[in-house]
């Protein structure tokens, strides 16, 4: 069974079998408007909870994506960097961000469930 989180920076993270699906939020893609480039991260990237690595762009701004948990970079989503758009299109499906191989499953612990996380974008609003 999937587990999702979040995080206060408008990530999401989907963990099944040890392996972390990671994203930005519906609320962030809204924040930010039209998405005009990605950059995600190569496969192998070791990564640590909370260091930056990817980048989303907006007509806007330009965002930082970090790691909601350590662990080794095993895939990325291609189809979002040729095509962002995706991102305004569906943020929390399709145009995840990269994967994870979650080297420390206790990291979950410090992330939101959904309605902590609703309850967080509606007070910072």
């Amino acid at each position: 069974m999937a587990v999702e989180r979040y995080t206060k920076d408008h990530e999401w993270i989907r963990v099944e079998d040890g392996i972390a699906t990671v994203g930005i939020t519906d609320h962030a893609q809204q924040q930010l408007g039209d998405i005009v480039f990605v950059e995600v991260p190569e496969p192998g990237r070791q990564a640590k909870q909370g260091d930056a690595v990817a980048v989303v762009e907006s007509v806007k701004a330009a965002s930082d994506v970090f790691a909601p948990v350590s662990g080794e970079v095993i895939e990325a989503n291609a189809e979002i960097a040729t095509q962002p758009a995706l991102v305004n299109e569906d943020a929390q499906g399709k145009a995840w961000f990269f994967k994870v191989k979650i080297s420390n499953p206790a990291e979950l612990d410090a992330l939101m469930d959904k309605a902590a996380y609703l309850e967080f974008v509606k007070q910072s609003t």
